[in-house]
């Protein structure tokens, strides 16, 4: 995984000169945006737990028969399974939101998810609306927009971040498809 500073390095170095100019640019914009990235990390982070229970239990609602005998979470042991992958899902989102990168998502968490939910037997369907809903969650937060939960931000606009964000759960929601 390389950061935006390490991408331009190496950028430049393959051209054979320094970092300026558009590169440049580009780097005092992720400086400048900064802040709401971390704030953005720092809202989903602290409140992870509850996203992905509430997306837990929204798929549930939505098929009560998810808990029903033979149901894809109807032991606390798949259950907790269930919580736990979220979790994860929701952490390599961070780690991507923070880096401004997909790569360690798509390379630690999504190469082979597909395949590996396929396996156990677990309902690639309810699992791509559960991660709708985290990702719902999320951008709420981003946007600072989520219910009973208004926090102090970094000033400015975040729409952009958002959608950042959006699109690496949009990334999930394409592998597990």
């Amino acid at each position: 995984m390389l950061d935006a500073f390490s991408k331009a390095v190496v950028a430049a170095d393959a051209k054979g000169g320094f970092v300026g100019g558009g590169d440049l640019d580009a780097l005092k914009g992720f400086i400048a945006d900064g802040n709401k990235r971390l704030d953005a990390v720092n809202f989903i982070s602290s409140n992870a737990s509850c996203i992905v229970t509430d997306a837990v239990a929204g798929i549930v609602c939505e098929t009560p028969g998810l808990v029903a005998p033979g149901g894809g979470v109807y032991t606390n042991r798949k259950m907790a399974a269930c919580l736990r992958d979220g979790e994860i899902v929701l952490r390599y989102v961070c780690y991507a939101v923070l880096s401004g990168d997909s790569s360690v998502l798509t390379d630690r968490c999504l190469n082979g998810l597909k395949e590996t939910y396929a396996a156990l037997g677990v309902p690639t369907g309810n699992t791509s609306r559960a991660v709708g809903i985290m990702k719902a969650a999320a951008v709420a937060f981003v946007n600072n927009t989520a219910s009973q939960r208004k926090e102090s931000v970094t000033s400015g606009d975040c729409a952009s971040l958002a959608a950042e964000v959006g699109s690496y759960f949009d990334a999930v929601g394409s592998a597990i498809s």
